[in-house]
């Protein structure tokens, strides 16, 4: 059970509880970040405006948004969310052989030639940020992408490593 004082499933009060109950009509589940966030509902509801943000992102397809999550989640040992990605890509019709290459190199995602790029971009940038180069966002603007949506890809990858690391803190089990 975690550290913190959170508001579970069945004592869940207005915005917390509306959140709930969207995961469970949507999902059959509450994620355990959002769980866990319930301890701060400022932050909560900043990480459900975030959400809901992606969930409509213009540019930013579902595909590439749970191949980044899925990446992030790995990387970083972050279970939860590394097994709920891996299902998300499942459910986009990957095969675990897929699922494995693209761990090996995001340039094997079934993606379109710009969205991998993006990925790849995402993972050199938060695995070795130092290492961005001004031809790295050029190369990617030459494809389409434009900086918000760089940004937005890179924030979604560097989302999982502070939720995780929050996750790890706070003694918050992944399967509450």
């Amino acid at each position: 059970m975690t550290l913190l004082k959170i508001q579970t499933p069945e004592k869940a009060q207005n915005d917390v509880k509306e959140v709930y109950d969207f995961f469970v009509k949507n999902m059959g589940m509450i994620p355990a970040p959002m769980k866990l966030l319930s301890a701060s509902p400022a932050q909560f509801n900043l990480q459900w405006r975030s959400l809901k943000y992606f969930m409509k992102h213009p540019t930013l397809n579902f595909a590439v948004l749970s191949t980044i999550r899925y990446l992030v989640a790995e990387a970083y040992d972050y279970v939860f969310c590394t097994h709920l990605n891996r299902e998300f890509l499942k459910r986009q019709g990957l095969t675990d052989e897929q699922i494995s290459a693209i761990s090996n190199d995001p340039m094997q995602a079934p993606l379109e030639d710009r969205e991998r790029l993006l990925v790849a971009f995402v993972m050199k940038a938060i695995k070795t940020p130092e290492s961005v180069t001004q031809e790295d966002m050029e190369s990617l603007r030459r494809e389409g992408w434009n900086d918000s949506d760089i940004l937005d890809a890179v924030m979604q990858g560097t989302v999982m490593v502070s939720t995780n690391t929050l996750m790890k803190a706070f003694k918050m089990d992944a399967v509450c």
